[in-house]
């Protein structure tokens, strides 16, 4: 009997053993008992914005005596995995809002996305209670350009400009809780004048064409046809209610190539022009790289474009059969222009100042003819700017040359002046200001496409000869 009582005690004690060994196993001890009190933060919002950067944050425990505190923070309740926040040698730790925003932002948290964060204090084996709230951080550091890569070199292909040469990557954070912009520039190396590239609104790749590319190469100031070291950086713009956040990455520098494109020259002629048929007398477009236009008159008849103010050797027309080879050019015109006589094209529009633009790029070759509003036959033209003060009403008259054509009794010209012309005395009519300018001549540009003309130069007598018909206007200075 005593060896059947001995037996039961003794498997009542492996029994207890197994369960105890049992829930030593099944404990987690990322989150021990507290044995202290940490109280609730005091920030103010869980909001956080960068003009928050300075203040305070601040936490307290009841704990006292020990003399190594340690503050930890995890976004997950078990703390299973933490970072440190900071230490204490006292029970108060204080610190910012902008420290605690960028720890966040490194344990993974996004940008404008609320997360729950926990936090406790450890004191050797002790720790307190966690306490947990919501936080939306805000972004602190730029994209990481990928691509390029530090030293890669790029050759860019005048034969295929639309082909992809490059594809611009980076890396940020994994997500946003509102849009973010990046913008990708381009800057030669030593100087701070970026080019703009071209931006993407969430994504982290830009793609450009050679053309694209050569074009913003070129307009850094890079020499064509030599390898340039060239920076490029990618900068993110976010917007929230406490405002815009800019953020641009660092720089990398590569080597690019870019290669010269000679887009034509294209001068406007023909009965449908306010030119006529005298190539001497043919009307220059302005230039852009593959961009040019104008605001001029045209009517009913035919025209074409010539290369220089004199009929060879270039000359270009619709690109057509019934058209001499070497003057097949535009691949699309607009629905106002037509096959006209032999070589040349056809305005079939009522007679009035359009807008006519052409684009030469490779592939693209098209002419395209917008009707506007703006009148060429007004009886008078005024000037109103700094000269004589924007004041419409005291606008100086032009002394009108019939045609079109106006021009200005002598003005002294000061350094820096600006004007625009009018068609009248006041702001709420007919306006022209610059589309485009070439030294002291420009293109005329009417209501909603104009800036003010700006005089660089000064301290002479000029006249000013308006062309509302051709669309320019020149200064010529005076002995």
């Amino acid at each position: 009997m005593k060896n059947i009582i001995k037996a039961f005690f003794a498997s009542l004690l492996v029994a207890l053993l197994f369960v105890t060994c049992t829930d030593d196993a099944d404990r987690d001890w990322t989150t021990p008992e507290a044995s202290f009190k940490l109280y609730n933060t005091t920030l103010g919002s869980n909001v956080l914005y960068e003009t928050m950067k300075d203040n305070p944050f601040v936490l307290t425990w009841d704990k006292t005596g020990a003399s190594n505190f340690t503050i930890v923070y995890s976004t997950k309740e078990d703390f299973s995995t933490k970072s440190t926040l900071g230490t204490a040698t006292t029970n108060i730790f204080t610190t910012t809002i902008g420290d605690i925003n960028s720890k966040f932002l490194q344990a993974g948290m996004s940008p404008y996305t609320p997360s729950t964060v926990y936090i406790r204090v450890e004191a050797g084996a002790e720790v307190s209670n966690a306490i947990s709230f919501t936080v939306t951080p805000y972004p602190v550091e730029g994209p990481i350009v990928t691509a390029p890569t530090a030293g890669s070199t790029l050759v860019l292909d005048a034969a295929d400009q639309s082909a992809i040469a490059m594809t611009f990557t980076w890396d940020d954070y994994s997500s946003y809780g509102v849009d973010v912009k990046y913008l990708v520039e381009i800057a030669k190396t030593g100087t701070t004048s970026f080019v703009s590239v071209g931006e993407v609104t969430n994504a982290k790749s830009l793609a450009v064409t050679n053309k694209d590319l050569n074009t913003a190469v070129v307009n850094t100031g890079a020499t064509i046809n030599q390898a340039n070291d060239m920076d490029v950086r990618v900068t993110a713009t976010t917007s929230s209610v406490g405002g815009s956040i800019v953020l641009p990455s660092d720089i990398v520098t590569f080597k690019v190539t870019p290669y010269q494109v000679d887009y034509p020259d294209f001068y406007l002629v023909g009965g449908a022009s306010a030119a006529g048929w005298n190539a001497g007398n043919a009307i220059k477009l302005f230039k852009n790289d593959n961009l040019s236009e104008i605001y001029t008159y045209l009517q009913p008849d035919n025209f074409r474009f010539l290369g220089q103010q004199d009929w060879n050797p270039l000359n270009y027309s619709i690109d057509d059969p019934r058209t001499n080879a070497s003057n097949r050019y535009f691949k699309t015109v607009s629905s106002n222009v037509e096959y006209g006589d032999p070589e040349n094209m056809k305005f079939t529009g009522t007679a009035g100042v359009y807008k006519v633009v052409i684009n030469a790029d490779f592939g693209v070759k098209s002419l395209t003819v917008t009707p506007t509003t703006a009148p060429w036959d007004i009886p008078n033209l005024y000037l109103a700017g700094s000269i004589q003060g924007w004041n419409a009403g005291a606008a100086l008259a032009f002394q009108p040359k019939g045609n079109g054509v106006f021009e200005s009794d002598p003005l002294e010209m000061p350094d820096g002046a600006e004007f625009k012309f009018l068609g009248q005395q006041d702001w709420s009519g007919y306006e022209w200001g610059n589309l485009h300018t070439a030294g002291n001549s420009g293109f005329l540009g009417p209501n909603g496409d104009n800036n003010n003309i700006k005089f660089d130069g000064g301290g002479n007598y000029f006249t000013i000869t308006v062309d509302l018909k051709k669309g320019t206007y020149k200064l010529v200075q005076l002995n």
